[in-house]
């Protein structure tokens, strides 16, 4: 395991399309998918990722809290899957049903969607708004695996319902920590250089 932070993609960034498979219904998503939405949230997660597992039931919450608000998530595992075959479709599959999640997760096989984000970590978050301009990346909240503070998701939370009400965003965000992106070998991207 190998601990990564965010990239910190620039704020005001545009947020790059995708057409990616979602593993439940097999459906192709794109950000045209969720363009009756006022805020978007992708977020580059996977499933054996101990980072992850940390946060997945908040994650299950925040879909449900959100549900019927004018947010919509996208969830991306970009992992190699050959691998890491826990990070495989029908394995994100079974997770996304076993943990009921209100929101899309795609597979992003080729990770060409992860470079476009600059996704660096599981979990990563980037939240656009109706311009689909990213306006926070960073963290969920300051709970990890190993430090005993509880997952609140009080970080993401806060920057979501800000952007709902119209309101300007800190630009102090801090990032998220979490496992690296399991790149192909040979496929790792430039912004490790």
């Amino acid at each position: 395991m190998v601990l990564t932070a965010s990239t910190m993609l620039p704020l005001g960034t545009k947020a790059p399309d995708f057409h990616l498979p979602e593993v439940v219904s097999g459906e192709t998503i794109s950000l045209a998918s969720f363009a009756d939405k006022k805020v978007l949230l992708v977020m580059f997660i996977c499933r054996h990722c101990p980072f992850v597992k940390h946060i997945q039931n908040e994650l299950s919450k925040l879909g449900e809290d959100y549900r019927t608000s004018d947010l919509a998530i996208a969830a991306i595992s970009s992992n190699d899957a050959e691998k890491y075959p826990d990070d495989a479709p029908e394995s994100l599959k079974a997770l996304a049903l076993e943990q009921g999640w209100q929101f899309p997760l795609c597979y992003d096989e080729t990770q060409e969607t992860a470079k476009a984000y600059t996704a660096a970590c599981t979990p990563d978050f980037f939240v656009f708004d109706g311009d689909r301009k990213l306006v926070y990346r960073g963290q969920l909240d300051d709970s990890r695996p190993s430090n005993g503070k509880p997952v609140t998701g009080s970080d993401l939370r806060a920057a979501i319902d800000t952007v709902l009400a119209g309101k300007p965003i800190t630009t102090e965000q801090k990032p998220s920590i979490g496992c690296n992106i399991k790149w192909k070998p040979g496929n790792e991207p430039s912004y490790f250089g």
